[in-house]
């Protein structure tokens, strides 16, 4: 699957709700706990509050909130509950491993969450062995979306420069750190983040085959 505008040599994808479904998962899991706390949020709200940051910016809009600390084993729990849940419920998304089977340039995985997690979540929805050797994570760098670090660490550990890359993201937070590191983005539209992403600047998509036709493959 050739990409005919050719300074297109390297796709950057974001993991949850770009490569596999788990935002509803995590999501679900995180409000049912929090809720034990007094915080209520729809889950519509949380999509936009909460996919792409880092889980200590979601813990701290939670706290803040409610005017109060989460338990020390708070992060602990959700992570055991999460895991357990993304072992028999995370799929691919639909059309993605069609679209990866037919792409000719390099492309690798740049995601907010641990390697651990990255790996599970690849393995259970069947596309490890396509990222094998380019899975990057915002934990071995220290840097989270929105800041550009991780996008711009995949980029170079990749082999390409800015332009030469494209970002597929389903966050305001990794729109944002797309954008502000130089990438072009597309913007995975799930229907609750439309606006988020177009206003931050990314290109929309809503399924893999109009992304094929947006990028005339």
């Amino acid at each position: 699957m050739q990409i005919e505008n050719m300074e297109i040599k390297c796709i950057i994808f974001d993991c949850d709700g770009v490569l596999v479904d788990t935002e509803k998962i995590g999501n679900g899991i995180l409000l049912a706990m929090a809720q034990e706390h007094g915080f209520e949020m729809e889950l519509e709200d949380a999509y936009r509050n909460f996919n792409g940051r880092n889980l200590k910016d979601c813990f701290r809009h939670i706290e803040e909130a409610i005017d109060q600390k989460l338990p020390d084993n708070f992060e602990e729990e959700y992570r055991l509950k999460s895991f357990d849940a993304f072992k028999t419920q995370v799929k691919p998304m639909e059309g993605v491993e069609n679209f990866i089977n037919k792409l000719t340039i390099p492309y690798c995985v740049a995601s907010s969450g641990p390697v651990e997690k990255i790996r599970l979540n690849l393995e259970v929805a069947g596309l490890l062995d396509k990222f094998e050797g380019k899975i990057f994570s915002s934990y071995q760098i220290n840097s989270w979306k929105p800041e550009p670090g991780i996008f711009l660490h995949a980029a170079k550990e990749m082999g390409f420069d800015v332009k030469d890359c494209i970002v597929l993201e389903d966050s305001k937070a990794g729109v944002k750190a797309g954008i502000s590191g130089g990438f072009k983005v597309y913007g995975f539209a799930n229907g609750f983040n439309n606006q988020d992403l177009e206003e931050e600047g990314a290109t929309l998509f809503s399924s893999y085959d109009e992304l094929k036709n947006l990028l005339k493959i």
